[in-house]
Order: structure tokens, then sequence, then C-alpha cells
């Protein structure tokens, strides 16, 4: 009866094949120390030779990790660099608070209300000014990216109030901003026109 490999244990790194996890188990049940060792250093020359990017140098050392993972970390040899231990291989990594940093509107974002507080606390002039109309378009298109149906300006200029703390205030009577329209999609390729078999004649 064939054993297929789905009926045989599971393998702790399947890159390396049955054979090599073969040759781990069986160097487990050397007792002699110095043989055991002689034969994970037989076990890792084979296992650089399919991965040969692993033999430099720099890398070897995770040859002996992978090593002492296949041996489920009961190999008791003389390791010549220190290996990965049980432990590293569950250790979690730090939590990454994420704040949101007060935005009222979180489709405008972070960045969005950097930008207005900037621009809220700019100077009177020409460059304010630009700045602002600027601005205002930018958030009429992040509004549109989550409400295609249409954007109103009087809506844009109403979450501008709210975010500056009223330091930035437009009217829909005095600015209009711009009309975003969705590019139609170009087609792939041009379909081939048949030819007309009378036009043959």
């Amino acid at each position: 009866m064939l054993n297929y490999n789905t009926r045989l244990a599971r393998l702790i790194l399947p890159e390396y094949g049955r054979n090599i996890q073969r040759m781990v188990d069986h160097c487990l049940t050397i007792e002699d120390r110095d043989e055991r060792t002689q034969c994970a250093y037989s076990i890792v020359k084979s296992m650089g030779n399919l991965f040969p990017e692993l033999r430099a140098p720099e890398n070897e050392h995770k040859l002996w990790d992978h090593l002492a993972i296949m041996s489920d970390f009961r190999l008791d040899i003389d390791f010549p660099c220190n290996v990965i231990q049980a432990a590293d291989l569950h250790t979690q990594p730090s939590p990454v608070n994420y704040t949101q940093g007060g935005v009222r509107y979180r489709h405008y974002g972070q960045l969005t209300q950097q930008f207005v507080d900037k621009v809220a606390a700019m100077e009177d002039g020409d460059e304010r000014n630009e700045a602002i109309i600027l601005l205002a378009n930018h958030m009429k298109k992040q509004m549109l990216a989550v409400n295609t149906d249409g954007v109103d300006d009087a809506k844009i200029f109403k979450d501008l109030a709210e975010l500056s703390h009223g330091a930035i205030r437009l009217s829909p009577n005095e600015l209009r901003l711009h009309e975003f329209k969705e590019m139609p999609q170009q087609a792939v390729g041009k379909k081939k026109k048949k030819k007309n078999a009378n036009s043959l004649l």
C-alpha cells in the first residue's frame, strides 16, 4: 500500500522536503553527541544545496535556525552560531496605536486637517486666498470619492468653516468650485471590422 503525503506527518518546513526532514529525525536518534553534531553538519550542507543563496556567510545562520526548527528545538549539538529559540517564534509585535488626531470628518483625513490649520494661520493676502481655493477644491474632490452622486459647494464651505473653527469662511455666491467629472474610459483595443464579402468582388 502506498503512503500518501496526506497520511504522513506534516512537514515543519515543507520547502526542504520530506527527505531532509527524515534526516533530521534520524539525527535526533543518534546517541553520541559528536556523531550527532557531524550528522547535523551534513544535513545543513544538503540544505544549502537546495538553497545556495543561504550558503553565503551572512546567511548561513538561517540554515542552522531552520535545522533547529525542523528538530522541534530538540537537537542537542554544538551549534556554530546562536540559533533561534522556540520562544522567538511566538513573540507578538508591539501594538501600533493609531491616533485619530481629532479629525471631525474622517473622509477628509489627517493631512487635510493639517492643511486647513496651516492655511487658517496664514496672513491675509493673495497667497492665502489661492491656498483656500486650492484647499476647498481638494476637499470637494475628497467628498466626491465617498459621495459619487454629487457635492454641493455650500456643503464644502460649511465643512471648511467647521474644520478651521470659523477662520475660513466662503460663500457660494462669491466662489464656485471646480466641477470634477469622471473621465470616460478608453477602449483597450479596437475591434477589427469584418470585411464584406461583396467588397472583395
